[in-house]
């Protein structure tokens, strides 16, 4: 019971730092550019997952894949995906980016089927279908004008989908560790090569707000490995969903956005819808275990 609470603990504090990191990307990214501060922010997690590898048997058995181009293209969608999701967030506000990120796990459902052969029932096809209809809502494309601002988080949620499909399908022939390094190391070369063009000094009263998300990016990421140890993934991510809470938060007190009625209510429903989703994936798969061990 101790060990569960644990899990749980780290699991909350990693979801609480997730949001406070896109709060920092928000200020950030009104002042310099997203690529130049993804860049800074994936050299301090590079780092962190050398160590890691280091103390998990060294680089080069972290580095050791059976797919080396899935594992470079995960890499790269993550990093661009982070890119377009900070633009998203100086462009259209934090509440309505995040509000817009949670369809992620229904797409990565849906995109289970045609990329790993997974199967789907009409059950998570309903709440599929019930959680784009919330993104609409959050949209509000009926009552204003569509913004092409929009696009940037909608962009984002797609590419974290197909990072998540890459990582599941890499996942059947490396480690964990693997995937993270390259994730991580992938990433920082990557964003290196591009950024160093969007290189500007960093102004004295920003450097906290660097170091801040830098820690950030390395302290939730250890959180929700943290969790993983301890608790199942279907565990840990229906918590994922308060991220969107305290970012509303965030959003109202710091930056005095305004939370309309649509993106509330289109956000309870896709949140109702994934939560749904993940709830009947647990449902099947403890099914699963059941024929597996002659308990059905």
């Amino acid at each position: 019971m101790m060990s569960k609470s644990r899990g749980y603990t780290f699991a909350l504090l990693a979801v609480t730092i997730f949001a406070a990191q896109d709060g920092v990307s928000k200020y950030l990214g009104t002042h310099y550019s997203p690529v130049f501060i993804t860049m800074v922010r994936y050299w301090a997690f590079a780092a962190f997952v050398i160590l890691l590898a280091m103390r998990s048997g060294g680089i080069a058995k972290a580095a050791s894949t059976k797919r080396p181009f899935l594992q470079i293209f995960r890499g790269i969608v993550l990093a661009a995906e982070i890119v377009i999701f900070i633009f998203g967030l100086t462009r259209v506000g934090l509440a309505m980016a995040q509000s817009i990120f949670q369809v992620g796990p229904l797409l990565i459902t849906m995109l289970s089927v045609p990329f790993l052969g997974e199967k789907v029932g009409w059950r998570r096809w309903t709440a599929i279908f019930v959680g784009l209809l919330g993104v609409l809502l959050i949209i509000n494309p009926v009552e204003v004008q569509f913004d092409l601002n929009l696009l940037f988080p909608l962009s984002a949620t797609i590419m974290f989908a197909v990072y998540a499909i890459a990582t599941r399908a890499v996942s059947k022939s490396d480690t964990a560790m693997t995937s993270f390094f390259y994730t991580g190391i992938g990433g920082a070369i990557v964003l290196t090569i591009v950024g160093i063009f969007y290189m500007v000094p960093i102004a004295s009263a920003d450097w906290f707000w660097m170091a801040a998300l830098c820690a950030c990016g390395i302290a939730s990421h250890y959180c929700l490995i943290q969790a993983y140890d301890i608790l199942e993934a279907g565990e840990v991510q229906p918590l994922s969903y308060l991220q969107l809470v305290i970012g509303a938060f965030i959003a109202m007190l710091i930056f005095q956005e305004r939370l309309t009625w649509n993106i509330i209510l289109g956000a309870i429903v896709v949140v109702g819808a994934g939560l749904f989703s993940i709830l009947r994936e647990r449902q099947l798969a403890r099914s699963a275990d059941r024929v597996q061990t002659g308990q059905l």
